[in-house]
């Protein structure tokens, strides 16, 4: 009876002590001194001295012990009472504290194991544990004996433990890792169509967003834009566009993607302008936004920080970017040359290239164009003394063609025209278009009186004139094309004119260009193009200068851009010759997906990309079967056969009409057009008598009988295209 008695006084006190612990929760808790109701006088004050020595030792358990904690409460090593979670961040002195204290922790997943703690504290612990009850010694030593084995965990790992947003502490070694994700969908193995993604959790910019120009195998196509499908699937995590220069091919597409996708779009001075006529063109500059960046500003899209950077190209108010990431800093080059004595006096800032390359960048994106050639690209300057000594004592009328956007080209023409007292003249909208906005801005520095206008160049002697064209690159539609097949409405070219073509062909219109050259010279015109004399430079680095790109940045990662895949793969070891590791160097292809941080850098997936064909004022209605169709058309012509069938009856009625274009000319093929027809008749009676009334059927049958006799006459494959009407 007294056993009895003695018991159930200590879970009085065990559950008076639990309640008071509830009623006092907002107050430090004691996980292993003995706190009794004041009742027991003879004990309060020395539990109340064993409380007092342990507080200061158990702040710092607690925040230990917190840390990893999933649930709300952990055991006590002295009993089995619950304890609330410190919720409260710890201070950088308790942090300290927790260095220097040999308790440790042992991480194991996510969860921290209660630990031992030193010998003040053990011998405190047993001081206590002595004066409590049978019952709870008993319990308190259960609990020990499960404890596993204590570890200690070094100073590093300690930094590695952050605080998440209940409070809770969480070790984020055992956490996915958010990575850069960069995505081309434009630009890599190919010439043009500039446009890459980048990426952070829920935030996208893109850098770029060009066009290129059709192949020969594209029959009517007029332009060539990227897929924007990820993009439209993610439209929401958009922040804004960002456009390192003015060059169709890092602009054209801007319009297109804008009508799928609003957002803003941040560019330099001239770039802005150059796309504000495009956007005008097709009535989007009132729902675009537009801002104006200057070199050396810095702009906050999401997550990302864009610098500007001023670069050199062959069109002024060229940028380079660094792209400031949570993993770190992304050079992106855009297209780039190293010109130290630019028209505009604008160097590249080498200054800022080499202070991110000291400071530590993550990956560097380069322009890999001309990565086969070897040395330096030549000064822009110096087609300017070339044009001087060809103007010079020239007593013929002088027609330059050069690309439109090229400003510093055209600003030397003019120079050389003014000091050689000849007026200049435009042929072709998008020359008329660049110069306009240019002159605008301030980037051409024209003269009174010198440009006139074109239907008046007749007026003028020949060695009075000047003509600036578009169509350095053998387009069919542009000015010097059409004035080389004279019909050109404006300007006829004959023996009194001297044509410069200022530009190197584009890989894939060599063989256009090849043709302008052979239908001038044909007509009577002096021809100077690039391989006679120096009329062009690259606007583009060649070897000597990527190398300076990559020693003065520095990157860990090395991502070539902006070419065909072998100028990927010779740009890929260049890098390798400076330094970079080859595993550090990533060659992607269109719709990779690269993931990037300071220690991963691995192609981890593909999205869609590829060509969206612009066809007039069609985006996207012409694809490979139409494409195929029209090659079939323009490699075997069509044959269509169009017959008449009774509503009554179902059956065929009269003569079919045979109808022939690309195939054969008919006058001359008479007898073919008559064993057609009789093929054809054949075909009908057998239908007929067969009561044959599915005009699929009909069709089929029509178009096997009448393909196997014409590939057996004539070795050709029309288009068949039988007609049914009804009457």
């Amino acid at each position: 009876m007294a056993e009895e008695n003695k018991n159930e006084k200590s879970k009085r006190r065990f559950f008076g002590r639990r309640n008071n612990s509830k009623n006092n929760s907002g107050a430090k808790k004691d996980n292993s001194s003995k706190v009794t109701n004041q009742s027991n006088n003879q004990n309060t004050n020395k539990a109340v001295n064993n409380q007092t020595k342990n507080q200061k030792a158990e702040s710092s358990i607690k925040v230990t012990s917190n840390i990893g904690k999933k649930n709300d409460t952990y055991l006590n090593k002295g009993s089995e009472a619950k304890k609330e979670v410190v919720k409260e961040k710890p201070t950088e002195d308790v942090l300290k504290n927790i260095m220097q204290n040999p308790i440790r922790s042992k991480f194991n997943n996510n969860k921290i194991n209660p630990t031992s703690s030193n010998k003040q504290n053990t011998k405190q612990q047993t001081k206590q544990n002595s004066a409590q009850s049978a019952g709870a010694k008993s319990a308190a030593n259960t609990q020990s004996s499960s404890k596993p084995a204590q570890e200690k965990i070094n100073p590093s790992q300690m930094k590695a433990i952050v605080e998440n947003k209940s409070g809770r502490a969480r070790d984020v070694s055992t956490l996915k890792r958010e990575r850069l994700k960069i995505i081309p969908l434009g630009g890599l193995e190919e010439v043009g169509k500039n446009i890459t993604v980048f990426e952070y959790g829920n935030d996208i910019i893109l850098v770029d967003c060009g066009v290129s120009f059709p192949e020969e195998d594209m029959l009517g196509v007029d332009l060539v834009t990227p897929d924007i499908t990820y993009l439209e699937k993610n439209k929401s995590k958009i922040k804004g566009m960002c456009i390192t220069h003015g060059h169709e091919d890092h602009i054209g597409s801007i319009p297109y993607v804008l009508k799928q996708i609003n957002m803003p779009v941040y560019a330099s001075r001239l770039t802005c302008g150059l796309i504000k006529t495009k956007l005008e063109e097709h009535k989007l500059v009132r729902s675009t936004k537009m801002t104006e960046v200057r070199a050396g500003e810095t702009i906050t899209l999401g997550c990302f920080k864009v610098e500007f950077i001023q670069s050199t190209h062959s069109i002024a108010d060229s940028m380079a970017f660094a792209i400031h990431t949570p993993v770190g800093v992304i050079v992106h080059t855009g297209d780039f040359k190293v010109d130290y004595t630019p028209i505009d006096g604008k160097v590249m800032d080498f200054t800022r290239l080499a202070e991110l390359g000291k400071q530590g960048v993550l990956a560097l994106m380069s322009d890999s164009t001309n990565s086969e050639r070897e040395g330096f690209t030549m000064s822009e300057k110096t087609v300017g003394k070339v044009f001087e000594k060809i103007f010079n004592g020239c007593q013929k009328r002088i027609i330059v063609a050069t690309f439109a956007s090229n400003v510093h080209r055209v600003q030397q023409i003019i120079n050389c025209a003014v000091e050689t007292d000849r007026k200049v003249s435009i042929a072709g909208r998008s020359m008329e278009n660049v110069m306009n906005v240019a002159r605008e801005l301030g980037y051409l520095d024209i003269p009174d009186g010198i440009l006139i206008d074109i239907d008046n160049v007749d007026a003028y002697p020949p060695n009075r004139v000047v003509i600036i064209t578009t169509g350095s690159q053998g387009e069919s539609m542009a000015g010097l094309s059409r004035m080389a097949q004279g019909s050109h409405k404006k300007v006829s070219i004959g023996r009194d004119d001297l044509v410069i073509i200022s530009a190197h062909p584009i890989p894939g219109n060599e063989k256009m260009v090849s043709d302008v050259i052979d239908d001038l010279i044909k007509i009577g015109a002096e021809v100077i193009y690039h391989s006679i004399a120096d009329v062009h430079v690259s606007g583009h680095a060649c070897k000597e200068e990527q190398k300076l790109m990559l020693c003065l940045t520095k990157p860990k990662y090395f991502i070539p851009v902006h070419g065909e895949y072998k100028h990927l793969k010779a740009h890929a070891e260049t890098a390798k010759a400076v330094g970079v590791p080859e595993d550090n160097i990533a060659i992607l292809h269109n719709g990779a997906v690269l993931e990037l941080d300071n220690g991963f850098c691995k192609i981890t997936g593909s999205v869609p990309s590829g060509e969206v064909l612009v066809d007039g004022l069609g985006v996207g209605d012409v694809g490979n079967i139409v494409l195929r169709d029209r090659q079939h058309l323009a490699e075997e012509g069509i044959i269509i056969v169009v017959m008449v069938m009774d509503k009554k009856t179902g059956k065929i009625v009269g003569s079919p009409d045979i109808i022939s274009r690309g195939f054969v000319y008919v006058r001359e093929s008479e007898d073919l057009m008559e064993e057609i027809q009789k093929v054809v008749n054949k075909e009908l009676e057998k239908i007929n008598s067969k009561e044959t009334k599915d005009w699929s059927t009909i069709k089929s049958n029509i178009k096997d009988s009448l393909h196997d006799y014409l590939f057996q006459k004539t070795k050709r494959n029309p288009m068949l295209i039988p007609i049914i009407t009804e009457i």
